[in-house]
Protein backbone atom coordinates (compact mmCIF):
# COMPACT_ATOMS: atom_id res chain seq x y z
CA UNK A 1 0.00 0.00 0.00
CA UNK A 2 1.48 3.78 -0.56
CA UNK A 3 0.37 6.41 2.05
CA UNK A 4 0.91 9.41 -0.66
CA UNK A 5 1.23 13.15 0.71
CA UNK A 6 -0.33 15.93 -2.28
CA UNK A 7 2.56 18.32 -1.74
CA UNK A 8 5.95 16.40 -2.41
CA UNK A 9 9.47 18.43 -2.57
CA UNK A 10 9.61 19.24 -6.18
CA UNK A 11 6.70 17.98 -7.23
CA UNK A 12 3.17 16.76 -7.35
CA UNK A 13 1.25 14.19 -5.31
CA UNK A 14 -1.61 13.77 -8.04
CA UNK A 15 1.07 13.77 -10.88
CA UNK A 16 2.83 10.68 -9.02
CA UNK A 17 -0.64 9.12 -8.62
CA UNK A 18 -1.22 9.43 -12.17
CA UNK A 19 2.05 7.89 -12.92
CA UNK A 20 1.40 4.80 -10.25
CA UNK A 21 -1.97 4.28 -11.81
CA UNK A 22 -0.29 3.75 -15.36
CA UNK A 23 1.78 1.17 -13.72
CA UNK A 24 0.05 -0.11 -11.06
CA UNK A 25 -3.26 -0.90 -8.91
CA UNK A 26 -1.40 -0.83 -5.78
CA UNK A 27 -3.99 0.54 -2.99
CA UNK A 28 -2.94 4.52 -2.49
CA UNK A 29 -4.46 6.36 0.43
CA UNK A 30 -4.10 10.02 -0.35
CA UNK A 31 -3.01 12.96 2.29
CA UNK A 32 -3.98 16.27 1.60
CA UNK A 33 -3.14 19.73 3.71
CA UNK A 34 -5.87 21.58 1.94
CA UNK A 35 -8.84 21.52 2.80
CA UNK A 36 -11.00 21.94 -0.32
CA UNK A 37 -13.70 19.11 -0.86
CA UNK A 38 -12.10 19.73 -4.79
CA UNK A 39 -8.88 17.77 -3.89
CA UNK A 40 -10.23 15.25 -2.45
CA UNK A 41 -12.70 14.61 -5.22
CA UNK A 42 -9.69 15.15 -7.51
CA UNK A 43 -7.32 12.65 -5.64
CA UNK A 44 -9.90 10.26 -6.14
CA UNK A 45 -10.79 10.89 -9.64
CA UNK A 46 -6.81 10.34 -10.57
CA UNK A 47 -7.41 7.08 -8.56
CA UNK A 48 -7.06 6.97 -4.82
CA UNK A 49 -8.72 4.63 -3.02
CA UNK A 50 -9.13 6.80 0.11
CA UNK A 51 -8.13 10.18 1.41
CA UNK A 52 -7.15 11.62 4.67
CA UNK A 53 -7.38 15.50 5.31
CA UNK A 54 -4.73 16.79 7.57
CA UNK A 55 -4.29 17.30 10.12
CA UNK A 56 -5.73 13.87 10.92
CA UNK A 57 -5.64 11.89 13.85
CA UNK A 58 -3.01 8.92 13.93
CA UNK A 59 -5.78 6.41 14.61
CA UNK A 60 -8.15 7.57 12.12
CA UNK A 61 -4.69 7.10 9.64
CA UNK A 62 -4.47 3.39 11.11
CA UNK A 63 -8.39 2.66 10.86
CA UNK A 64 -8.51 3.63 7.21
CA UNK A 65 -5.30 1.79 6.30
CA UNK A 66 -6.22 -1.53 7.66
CA UNK A 67 -9.65 -1.07 6.10
CA UNK A 68 -7.96 -0.70 2.74
CA UNK A 69 -5.55 -3.20 3.65
CA UNK A 70 -8.41 -5.73 4.80
CA UNK A 71 -10.85 -4.90 1.65
CA UNK A 72 -7.20 -5.30 -0.49
CA UNK A 73 -6.24 -9.01 1.30
CA UNK A 74 -9.61 -10.27 0.96
CA UNK A 75 -9.89 -9.90 -2.84
CA UNK A 76 -6.19 -11.23 -3.04
CA UNK A 77 -6.97 -14.22 -0.81
CA UNK A 78 -10.58 -14.86 -1.88
CA UNK A 79 -12.11 -14.49 1.40
CA UNK A 80 -15.13 -12.70 -0.20
CA UNK A 81 -15.07 -14.54 -3.34
CA UNK A 82 -13.84 -18.56 -2.42
CA UNK A 83 -14.55 -19.20 -6.08
CA UNK A 84 -11.45 -17.99 -7.71
CA UNK A 85 -12.60 -18.96 -11.28
CA UNK A 86 -15.91 -17.15 -10.74
CA UNK A 87 -16.83 -14.57 -13.70
CA UNK A 88 -19.78 -12.52 -12.33
CA UNK A 89 -21.64 -10.99 -15.87
CA UNK A 90 -24.40 -8.66 -16.58
CA UNK A 91 -25.17 -7.36 -19.94
CA UNK A 92 -22.01 -6.77 -21.66
CA UNK A 93 -20.16 -6.51 -18.04
CA UNK A 94 -17.81 -9.24 -17.16
CA UNK A 95 -15.52 -9.66 -14.00
CA UNK A 96 -13.05 -12.24 -13.44
CA UNK A 97 -12.91 -12.65 -9.57
CA UNK A 98 -9.66 -14.26 -9.35
CA UNK A 99 -7.79 -11.84 -11.70
CA UNK A 100 -9.83 -8.92 -10.50
CA UNK A 101 -10.76 -7.71 -14.27
CA UNK A 102 -13.17 -6.23 -15.70
CA UNK A 103 -14.52 -6.08 -19.27
CA UNK A 104 -17.15 -4.18 -21.21
CA UNK A 105 -17.99 -5.72 -24.79
CA UNK A 106 -14.62 -7.37 -24.70
CA UNK A 107 -12.55 -4.82 -24.44
CA UNK A 108 -10.61 -4.29 -20.77
CA UNK A 109 -11.84 -1.48 -18.33
CA UNK A 110 -9.03 -0.55 -16.11
CA UNK A 111 -10.62 -0.01 -12.64
CA UNK A 112 -8.97 0.65 -9.22
CA UNK A 113 -9.76 -1.57 -6.25
CA UNK A 114 -12.18 0.55 -4.52
CA UNK A 115 -13.88 0.60 -8.15
CA UNK A 116 -13.52 -3.23 -8.77
CA UNK A 117 -15.85 -3.67 -5.50
CA UNK A 118 -18.29 -0.95 -6.29
CA UNK A 119 -18.85 -2.37 -9.75
CA UNK A 120 -18.71 -6.25 -7.72
CA UNK A 121 -21.43 -4.77 -5.35
CA UNK A 122 -23.44 -3.36 -8.07
CA UNK A 123 -23.58 -6.45 -10.47
CA UNK A 124 -24.36 -8.60 -7.97
CA UNK A 125 -27.78 -6.33 -6.63
CA UNK A 126 -28.47 -5.83 -10.27
CA UNK A 127 -31.92 -4.79 -10.59
CA UNK A 128 -32.37 -3.81 -7.20
CA UNK A 129 -31.13 -0.33 -5.72
CA UNK A 130 -28.29 -0.18 -3.49
CA UNK A 131 -27.70 2.92 -1.24
CA UNK A 132 -24.83 4.70 -0.52
CA UNK A 133 -24.23 3.16 3.19
CA UNK A 134 -24.19 -0.31 1.79
CA UNK A 135 -21.55 0.76 -0.61
CA UNK A 136 -19.00 2.71 1.71
CA UNK A 137 -19.33 0.15 3.81
CA UNK A 138 -19.16 -3.06 1.33
CA UNK A 139 -16.30 -0.92 -1.10
CA UNK A 140 -14.69 0.82 0.91
CA UNK A 141 -14.96 -1.20 4.48
CA UNK A 142 -15.59 2.18 6.27
CA UNK A 143 -19.25 3.68 7.43
CA UNK A 144 -20.67 6.46 5.55
CA UNK A 145 -19.80 9.98 7.19
CA UNK A 146 -22.74 12.66 6.33
CA UNK A 147 -21.23 14.96 3.97
CA UNK A 148 -18.67 11.88 2.65
CA UNK A 149 -19.13 12.28 -1.35
CA UNK A 150 -16.41 9.65 -2.12
CA UNK A 151 -19.03 7.07 -3.03
CA UNK A 152 -20.42 9.35 -5.96
CA UNK A 153 -17.02 10.38 -6.77
CA UNK A 154 -16.07 6.68 -7.23
CA UNK A 155 -19.74 5.86 -8.96
CA UNK A 156 -19.07 8.97 -11.08
CA UNK A 157 -15.35 7.44 -12.37
CA UNK A 158 -17.13 4.00 -12.99
CA UNK A 159 -19.64 5.62 -15.00
CA UNK A 160 -17.07 7.72 -17.47
CA UNK A 161 -15.03 4.26 -17.67
CA UNK A 162 -17.74 2.19 -18.53
CA UNK A 163 -19.56 4.94 -20.47
CA UNK A 164 -17.45 4.20 -23.75
CA UNK A 165 -19.03 0.94 -24.32
CA UNK A 166 -21.84 0.24 -26.27
CA UNK A 167 -25.34 -0.70 -24.68
CA UNK A 168 -23.88 0.61 -21.84
CA UNK A 169 -25.67 3.94 -21.71
CA UNK A 170 -27.32 4.99 -18.18
CA UNK A 171 -25.95 1.73 -17.08
CA UNK A 172 -25.47 2.57 -13.45
CA UNK A 173 -28.27 5.26 -12.51
CA UNK A 174 -28.55 7.41 -9.66
CA UNK A 175 -31.49 7.19 -7.06
CA UNK A 176 -31.67 10.60 -5.22
CA UNK A 177 -31.14 10.64 -1.94
CA UNK A 178 -30.51 6.64 -1.80
CA UNK A 179 -27.97 5.27 -3.90
CA UNK A 180 -27.29 3.86 -7.02
CA UNK A 181 -29.72 1.05 -9.56
CA UNK A 182 -27.65 -0.98 -12.57
CA UNK A 183 -30.36 -1.70 -14.98
CA UNK A 184 -28.94 -4.50 -16.93
CA UNK A 185 -30.72 -7.20 -15.77
CA UNK A 186 -30.13 -9.66 -13.31
CA UNK A 187 -26.08 -10.79 -13.24
CA UNK A 188 -25.14 -14.88 -14.57
CA UNK A 189 -22.68 -16.90 -12.56
CA UNK A 190 -19.68 -18.85 -14.74
CA UNK A 191 -16.56 -20.42 -13.87
CA UNK A 192 -13.80 -20.21 -16.22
Amino acid sequence: MVILDVMLPGGSGFELLKSLRRQSAVPVLLLTARGEAVDRILGLEIGADDYLAKPFDPRELVARVRAVLRRTRESAAGVTHPDHDEVLMVGDISMHMGTRTVTCSGHAVDVTSVEFNVLELLLRHAGTVVTREQIAEVALGRPLNAFDRSVDVHVSRLRKKLGGCPGTDDLIRPIRGIGYFLSAGTPEKSRV
